[in-house]
């Protein structure tokens, strides 16, 4: 009925300069977050996330995903304090033994207490935190997809590869070329 309007089918929102457009009540959720971190920047963005209990963002085609977890940390301030620590250090060796011995517990009880405040294995949260450092170096740099697993704690990038498909049903490079932000350059002023 209107051929002049270009139908994205798999974004949540769309922003086509000045206008943003969501899909649904949702998706309005997702678009604004996208605004107040156009406006305030990641940080704010996320931290509103988390005080909604959402995920920061939600590709179009992607199942949701960010490795803070939004509204998954644990209500103990020790776990809660180790997930941001976690988030930090993600290029180190974050085995549950470790992350045990950091808050003083032993393993098997430290596991369990982990599951039961936030939700998931301490495995698990390490393995999505370090996916969403990847992601988001992989959105605002032009780093070797090499480095970033390295520094995102995968050691190799076939291992990211592999937990890329998994986790999120892309590779790196994939989620790099739909995702990655673009530089705005302002527009020059004519004479």
């Amino acid at each position: 009925m209107y051929p002049a309007v270009t139908l994205e089918p798999d974004a949540i929102f769309v922003r086509d300069g000045d206008v943003w457009t969501s899909a649904g009540v949702t998706a309005g959720i997702d678009l604004t977050l996208a605004m107040v971190e156009d406006d305030l920047g990641r940080d704010v963005a996320l931290e509103v996330a988390r005080r909604l209990v959402v995920f920061l963002k939600r590709p179009g085609g992607q199942s949701q995903f960010s490795a803070q977890l939004a509204g998954q940390f644990a209500d103990r301030a020790p776990l809660r304090e180790l997930q941001g620590w976690i988030a930090d250090h993600v290029d180190q060796d974050l085995s549950v033994e470790r992350l045990a011995a950091k808050v003083a517990m032993s393993e098997r009880n430290f596991s369990r207490a982990f599951h039961h405040q936030v939700g998931v294995t301490p495995a698990r949260f390490v393995e999505r935190t370090r996916v969403d450092a990847a992601r988001r170096t992989l959105e605002d740099s032009t780093i070797a997809i090499d480095e970033i697993a390295r520094r995102c704690g995968f050691g190799t990038a076939e291992t990211m590869r592999r937990t890329f498909l998994r986790v999120l049903g892309v590779t790196p490079s994939d989620y790099r070329n739909r995702f990655r932000h673009q530089p705005v350059h302002p527009q020059k002023a004519s004479a």
